[in-house]
C-alpha cells in the first residue's frame, strides 16, 4: 500500500490515496491507523486519512475518513483536511481552486491558493459553530457553556465547550502549561460530562486579536496544531467578549488565520499544508 505523509503547522497524518490504492474490504482499519501512526513502530502520525471518492449522494468532489492514532473515527480534522485538498490537487484527483470535501460533518467548502502546479495555502469553510449542549456534546447544563465552572482534580477552571463538527472544550489560562495540557488535558477528554469524549484548548490571550494555544487531542494526545480547535477558540474568544472575531491563532507548529463572520455565521480557517514523503506500507 502507498502512502504519503503530510502535515498541516505540524499535525501530521498518513494519507493513503483510495483513487488508485484498492484496499482489502476487511481490512481493519482501526488496526492499520494504529500502526501505520506508531512513532516508533510506524510511519508516525496524529492518524490516518483515507482520500476516497465521494458518496453517490454527497455534492462533494472527494471524501476524506480520517482515524485518530488510537483507531478511533473522528469527524474533522481542520489541518488534515487542508493537507488532502493540496494533495488532491497537486496529484490530479480535482484539479481546480475550489474544491468540496465530504467528512463526517457534512460537506465542506475550501478554496485554494495556487501558484503553479503547487498550492500555497488553502481557506476552510468551517461551516457554523454548534453551540447547544446536546450537539456537542456534553451534559454539563444550559442554553449554551460559556466561562461554565468546571472541577476536576485539583484544578477549578471554566470551560467553553463548541462544535466543530467534533467537540471542544476550550479553556483561557494564563500558561498553558505542561501540568494542564499534559495532565489534566488527559482527564478532560474522558471525563463523563463529555460522553464522546472531547478535545481540549488551553489558551493564553494575547490581544484581541492574537492567542496562543496549546491542545490536548481527542485519541492522539497533544498535537502540534489543531485546526477544528482554532476555530472553536475563535468563536470562544468573541463568546466571552476576550477577543475579534478575526483571530491570528499560534500553535507550537505555525500560525493559523481565523475568522468567524458575523453575517453568515460560518468560520473561516486559513493555512498551509506540507507534504513529507511517500512509502510503501506491507498490508
Amino acid at each position: 500500500m502507498k502512502f504519503t505523509k503530510m502535515h498541516g503547522i505540524g499535525n501530521d497524518y498518513v494519507y493513503v490515496d483510495g483513487f488508485t490504492e484498492s484496499l482489502p474490504e476487511d481490512l481493519d482499519l482501526a488496526s492499520l491507523a494504529r500502526n501505520i501512526s506508531h512513532r516508533r513502530f510506524g510511519v508516525g502520525g496524529d492518524g490516518l486519512i483515507l482520500i476516497l471518492p465521494p458518496s453517490d449522494s454527497a455534492p462533494a468532489d472527494v471524501r476524506m475518513q480520517m482515524f485518530n492514532a488510537d483507531g478511533s473515527e473522528s469527524e474533522m480534522c481542520g489541518n488534515g483536511i487542508r493537507c488532502l485538498a493540496k494533495y488532491a490537487y497537486e496529484y490530479g484527483i480535482c484539479r481546480q481552486e475550489a474544491l468540496r470535501v465530504e467528512t463526517g460533518h457534512g460537506v465542506l467548502s475550501l478554496e485554494l491558493r495556487v501558484q503553479g502546479d503547487e498550492v500555497l495555502d488553502i481557506r476552510v469553510d468551517m461551516g457554523i459553530p454548534r453551540l447547544q449542549p446536546n450537539e456537542i456534546p456534553t451534559t454539563l447544563a444550559g442554553e449554551q457553556i460559556i466561562l461554565e465552572p468546571f472541577l476536576i482534580g485539583d484544578h477549578s477552571l471554566a470551560v467553553t465547550c463548541v462544535s466543530m463538527g467534533n467537540p471542544h472544550a476550550v479553556i483561557f489560562v494564563e500558561e498553558a502549561s505542561d501540568e494542564l495540557v499534559l495532565g489534566v488535558g488527559p482527564l478532560i477528554e474522558t471525563d463523563p460530562r463529555f460522553p464522546q469524549r472531547t478535545n481540549i484548548e488551553f489558551v493564553e490571550v494575547l490581544s484581541a486579536t492574537e492567542v496562543r494555544q496549546r491542545t490536548w487531542e481527542r485519541g492522539s494526545g497533544e498535537t502540534w496544531a489543531c485546526g477544528t480547535g482554532a476555530s472553536a477558540v475563535c468563536v470562544a474568544g468573541v463568546l466571552t467578549g476576550k477577543t475579534q472575531r478575526r483571530l491570528k491563532v499560534h500553535l507550537i507548529g505555525g500560525d493559523l488565520d481565523l475568522c468567524w463572520d458575523e453575517h453568515s455565521d460560518h468560520v473561516f480557517m486559513t493555512g498551509t499544508a506540507t507534504e513529507v514523503f511517500s512509502g510503501d506500507w506491507t498490508i
